[in-house]
């Protein structure tokens, strides 16, 4: 049992004993509703809706383009893993120079396209700063630099400062993406640093090619083990599924229809007939090139 993919968790001795008490009281559905409870919610950040509809100007992400083409690197088993350890001095000043250019722009000047090819890479880049500055780590949870004494993990630390505002990556999920767009791909787009999330894409998103990625992302995980798996009769789905289920359908059954909708034609009719979900599981193990 695992508590909320980011922020909002016990930290790490109190979680182990938590979650012992829990997996005895409930098993499963009961158990993943109740983990469900520590899900981050999406709540509207009203600061960051303002935008130019008819702006033309592009925001460049061509310096993190080519991050991810040098340091990215595909498993056999499809899996996309993050080279932290190749990662040049001269990279890791050209992430930091490209993480505050981004920061000193003034996002709302752009529209809503930009914005959120914006936001996407702003996450991703922030998160992979995170855990170059604390590398080597085994797991992103591991990085306990939130504030409160019911969070652990990188997610709620104020990283960055936009337009005077100080932002976490938290909020730029929780607060922006998701209640702005609500669109359940951004999901596949954000990086968790985990080997059980979806893909980092090699490409930088933007305004041209997002929905391209944001399906490419949707189609991968769908396709990968780590998002949906059959276990005899049992359908075992990753945990996002059953955190976020609000953003897939509310429901089993919405879950299922949304994974239809990106499975392969032999997963698409193994689905045929399915009506619940019987398991889900995360691997938080840090991305890394093996």
């Amino acid at each position: 049992m695992m508590f909320a993919r980011h922020g909002k968790t016990i930290r790490p001795v109190r979680a182990a004993l938590l979650e012992i008490v829990l997996v005895a009281a409930f098993t499963g559905p009961a158990a993943a509703a109740f983990e469900a409870l520590f899900a981050p919610k999406a709540r509207l950040w009203e600061r960051w809706t303002a935008h130019d509809p008819g702006a033309a100007s592009r925001i460049d992400h061509r310096a993190w383009d080519a991050i991810l083409k040098r340091y990215l690197v595909h498993d056999e088993d499809g899996l996309t893993r993050f080279a932290y350890g190749r990662v040049s001095p001269q990279d890791r000043k050209a992430l930091d120079a490209y993480i505050r250019r981004l920061a000193a722009g003034r996002v709302s000047r752009y529209a809503r396209g930009e914005q959120r090819a914006y936001w996407i890479n702003f996450y991703n880049a922030l998160t992979v700063q995170v855990v170059l500055a604390r590398y080597p780590v085994a797991s992103i949870r591991n990085i306990d630099v939130s504030p409160g004494l019911f969070a652990d993990g990188p997610w709620d630390k104020k990283l960055v400062t936009v337009e005077s505002t100080p932002v976490s990556l938290n909020d730029i999920e929780y607060r922006i993406l998701r209640p702005i767009w609500r669109d359940p791909r951004i999901h596949y787009a954000l990086d968790c640093a985990s080997i059980g999330c979806p893909n980092l894409r090699r490409t930088a998103y933007t305004a041209k090619n997002a929905e391209q990625l944001l399906n490419a992302g949707a189609r991968d995980y769908v396709y990968s083990p780590r998002g949906v798996s059959s276990k005899g009769k049992a359908l075992v789905v990753s945990s996002i599924y059953v955190w976020f289920k609000s953003n897939f359908g509310d429901s089993d059954a919405g879950v299922i229809a949304h994974l239809r909708r990106y499975a392969a034609p032999k997963l698409k009719k193994k689905l045929m007939g399915v009506t619940k979900i019987d398991r889900h599981t995360n691997d938080w193990r840090l991305n890394d090139q093996k």
